[in-house]
């Protein structure tokens, strides 16, 4: 019971609505975001263990999830959302505190910690983050990225984006990175 009732905390910062500038004023930065946040190094991919814990399957909202138990290549195009300010230092799913100034991204699926390459569809835009917690928990987004993610992305004032999500396997060659075909993330009720 006590591991259920922490893993649902720890998951209650990806369930919320959606997160759209100028309709959630508590979610972005207070005042100006920090400078050079456009200059931030996106996360650097390299080998580190999975973390138990955080990858068991799990419910949220009625739907059952499980989470993938090994990193592999994995592609899909969707949409992205981000959190800010409202979950800054809570918790996330991996146990690491939420940092919306860090390059990180919750995902109901991938394995945590792993790394993914997300572009903007719109303007091209890419970068790669660090899969440390789980959601989005809405059947229409795909990934939530950090507030600094989506500054990158240049969708923060949008709310959300149109975006691929690949995955990247550290040490592995670039074609094994990359899956046969495009890949859909199911939930399962």
């Amino acid at each position: 019971m006590l591991v259920s009732l922490a893993l649902a905390a720890s998951l209650s910062a990806c369930t919320g609505e959606p997160i759209h500038a100028g309709s959630s004023r508590d979610d972005g930065p207070v005042g100006s975001p920090p400078v050079n946040l456009d200059k931030l190094a996106d996360a650097t991919p390299r080998s580190e263990p999975l973390n138990p814990g955080a990858n068991n399957p799990y419910t949220v909202l009625g739907r059952k999830y499980v989470p993938y138990q090994s990193l592999r290549p994995y592609r899909q195009r969707g949409i992205a959302s981000w959190y800010g300010r409202k979950f800054q230092g809570r918790r996330t799913t991996s146990g690491e505190r939420y940092d919306m100034y860090a390059m990180t991204a919750a995902h109901t699926l991938l394995p945590i910690p792993s790394y993914v390459r997300v572009t903007n569809l719109s303007n091209g835009r890419s970068i790669i983050v660090r899969v440390n917690d789980r959601g989005p928990f809405h059947a229409e987004r795909i990934i939530d990225l950090s507030y600094a993610a989506a500054y990158k992305l240049g969708y923060v004032g949008a709310g959300s984006a149109r975006v691929e999500v690949e995955a990247i396997l550290p040490g592995k060659p670039a074609a094994a990175n990359r899956p046969a075909q495009l890949k859909s993330a199911v939930a399962v009720r």
